[in-house]
């Protein structure tokens, strides 16, 4: 993503972490390599598999889906991704005439019962201080292009709230099996950076 970014003071967690990482490594209990395929696998694929259930269902099940934009902690605590952070959860739904996008200005307020560990361009001042300001150029960036009569909304997450967006589901899906749409959902798509894939994109 394009844009000037402002390094921000690492947090006690975050040196205590790398010191903790430098420290197995020079034991030789890790290697870089193998620390950095585990954080990417929760990034991207452990965690938001979680949320990637929970769309699949909202797309084949009415009812959940109602029940998921009423009450979203309450339906994703149905599946058993129960959120122990005691944050509200609230999903919202995309559309044909609007888009939803989340960011936490203030720090990286995440759902990560859903979606696993934020994405460093989640966190990054950049993307932080841009999407409120020009998501449609931000969206661009990410290789999302909308249409100037779909509205774009911006949610900031906070501590008392996180969001969660419910993509569109694809055309061509009539008759998928819920496992099969699940591998349609990626974590970008409940941030509202991209949309569900098709079913040729995943071959």
């Amino acid at each position: 993503m394009s844009g000037q970014h402002h390094p921000e003071p690492e947090s006690y967690a975050a040196i205590r972490t790398k010191a903790i990482e430098s420290l197995l490594i020079e034991k030789g209990l890790f290697t870089g390599d193998a620390i950095d395929a585990k954080v990417q696998a929760f990034e991207n694929d452990i965690g938001p598999m979680n949320g990637a259930k929970v769309v699949a269902r909202a797309w084949l099940d009415s009812g959940y889906r109602k029940r998921l934009l009423t009450n979203g902690r309450e339906a994703i605590s149905e599946m058993g991704f129960a959120d122990t952070q005691g944050a509200e959860l609230v999903v919202l739904e995309n559309s044909p005439a609007v888009h939803h996008v989340v960011v936490c200005t203030l720090c990286s307020c995440y759902p990560w019962s859903v979606l696993g560990l934020p994405p460093t361009w989640y966190k990054s001042h950049a993307y932080r201080s841009r999407v409120v300001i020009e998501p449609r150029k931000v969206l661009k960036e990410f290789g999302l292009e909308l249409d100037d009569s779909v509205e774009v909304r911006v949610w900031d997450s906070n501590s008392d709230i996180r969001y969660m967006v419910l993509p569109e589901r694809p055309d061509g899906t009539e008759g998928m099996p819920e496992e099969k749409l699940v591998e349609l959902v990626s974590r970008d798509c409940m941030l509202g950076v991209a949309k569900a894939k098709t079913p040729t994109q995943v071959g």
